[in-house]
């Protein structure tokens, strides 16, 4: 019997599409790292192939599995390239747009928790004015700021 490679051992993943949390249907779309890594550079205005594989570094065969899968989730769409060549370009849809605050949210924190003070990382800024974002946060319908601890999850009762 031959050992086990775990490094080479690929896990079957139980789909989530149909979970009643939220967070776990979000995370069957967007919650292997390349996929929010192509969407981040789609944020900064990556639209083909070449382009992501060279920001991103992963092989091809992941990157095309990974733009497939958003597409068939409709985070992108394909069209033909807008400079009229025969390439095609991946196009961020309203769905793939709106996932924006995740990323901010993500980049935010790990600003915070992940770089040490004084530290240097890329910085996202307000386009016009050259500002820093002000830093996201969840609100309650009248505006306060709300912690973990000031809300509460209503599960479904099966």
């Amino acid at each position: 019997m031959q050992p086990l490679n775990r490094r080479h051992a690929v896990a079957k993943r139980k789909s989530l599409k149909t979970d009643s949390c939220p967070v776990a249907r979000a995370l069957d779309v967007v919650g292997e790292r390349w996929s929010l890594l192509i969407v981040r550079d789609a944020f900064d205005g990556m639209r083909r192939f070449g382009q992501f594989q060279k920001s991103l570094g992963v092989a091809r065969n992941i990157l095309a599995d990974r733009l497939q899968a958003l597409v068939e989730e409709g985070i992108f769409s394909v069209a033909p390239a807008s400079d009229g060549t025969a390439y095609q370009e991946y196009v961020l849809t309203d769905k793939g747009r709106s996932l924006f605050p995740v990323v901010v949210a993500l980049r935010q924190w790990s600003e915070a928790q992940l770089f040490a003070p004084g530290e240097a990382h890329s910085q996202l800024l307000e386009q016009g004015s050259g500002a820093a974002l002000r830093t996201l946060a969840v609100q309650a319908e009248d505006g306060h700021v709300l912690q973990a601890s000031d809300t509460v999850v209503r599960k479904v009762q099966p």
